[in-house]
């Protein structure tokens, strides 16, 4: 039986199931999920569900990542709710290449671990899965076990075992839908320029899982715990000096009260110059190399090419900030003496975040 697989919180109950319902079956999960976004949430999930697989001796064959032909086959359906008609020809388009996968593997069947997905229409799955297997000559085995407590032992298990728990399907419009009614960012799609690693960002999650695989290969014990901390993201910042674009690079925590400010530098402590409105402080290219303990050449090296977010927070503590200090760090290369102004597009907010603890 071949078994497409969405995650591995859906598919580590899933199989278990299926390997008690038919225990004489060979089983073989398939990992074709296009719709996930972005790439680096879709490695994420893969990762995780490798680790499942492995943990339950099931073989798993990983699908085409065809983001592109996926895009088109929901072209206008992007604002359609979950449960919608872009949901359905989503499982469609994944159901048809599972089918077919099965179908050339030799398969008599094939189901889908999105039938244990509480956020997911039976019904829904069950007629796209049938319709689809008829077309290849198979069949779609679609067992219910959320039924009798099912999706309770699911979020058990997945709890024990320590799987990466995702808050969204995966779809990026769907994301944006459900982080609009949260009122919260969508920080999932938020990657720098500079490609530095945000906290609780996909790209942190994958060091930290891909940390959790070696230390369990090496059998070292660990826990992963959460915290609750202030997070941040730069959408955007610019510095404008007598109206000229100057390259700036915006430490982590540089927050504005609006989105915009105008002065001019006022006075100086040591080498920290302190600006006449809104708290903005500016520090030289030469004096972050000394701080940091790096070598850039120019701002624009610093601002494409960054230290780890984790350094950039020592060195705000080395000016002599506070933890609880957001106000806004520039890094220049001079400090500017003419009218200044900043536009910064930042949001500094509370979040949860997974942190790897060796025991």
């Amino acid at each position: 039986m071949l078994v497409h697989i969405c995650c591995s919180v859906d598919s580590h109950y899933f199989l278990q199931k299926l390997q008690e319902e038919y225990p004489e079956e060979k089983l073989t999960g398939f990992f074709y999920d296009p719709n996930i976004h972005p790439y680096s949430e879709y490695y994420l999930r893969l990762l995780d569900v490798k680790r499942s697989c492995k943990m339950l001796g099931i073989d798993l064959i990983e699908g085409e990542y065809d983001v592109e032909n996926w895009l088109e086959a929901v072209r206008g359906l992007e604002h359609e709710p979950e449960k919608g008609s872009r949901c359905s020809v989503c499982f469609d388009r994944r159901f048809e290449i599972s089918a077919k996968k099965a179908s050339e593997l030799g398969e008599s069947t094939f189901t889908s671990t999105l039938l244990t997905s509480p956020k997911k229409s039976l019904k829904q799955l069950q007629t796209a899965g049938d319709a689809l297997a008829k077309q290849e000559g198979i069949s779609f085995v679609a067992p219910d076990y959320r039924k009798d407590s099912g999706t309770q032992e699911q979020n058990i298990l997945a709890k024990e075992d320590a799987l990466y728990r995702q808050d969204y399907c995966g779809c990026m419009f769907g994301l944006n839908i459900q982080r609009d009614q949260q009122e919260k960012l969508a920080d999932e799609l938020f990657v720098p320029i500079s490609g530095q690693i945000q906290p609780e960002s996909i790209e942190a999650r994958i060091v930290m899982y891909e940390k959790r695989w070696e230390l369990e290969d090496q059998e070292t014990p660990l826990k992963i715990i959460k915290q609750r901390f202030l997070n941040w993201r730069l959408m955007m910042g610019l510095l404008r000096v007598r109206k000229e674009v100057v390259p700036a690079h915006f430490l982590p925590y540089s927050t504005l009260k609006g989105e915009y400010t105008r002065g001019k530098i006022e006075y100086n402590i040591g080498e920290v110059h302190h600006m006449n409105r809104d708290e903005v402080r500016f520090i030289t290219r030469k004096h972050y190399n000394k701080l940091a303990g790096t070598d850039y050449g120019t701002i624009t090296d610093l601002i494409y090419n960054p230290p780890t977010f984790d350094k950039e927070l020592e060195l705000r503590a080395k000016l002599g900030v506070t933890p609880y200090d957001i106000s806004i760090i520039l890094v220049v290369e001079e400090i500017p003496t003419n009218k200044i102004e900043i536009l910064c597009q930042s949001k500094t907010y509370s979040d949860v975040k997974e942190v790897l603890i060796e025991l």
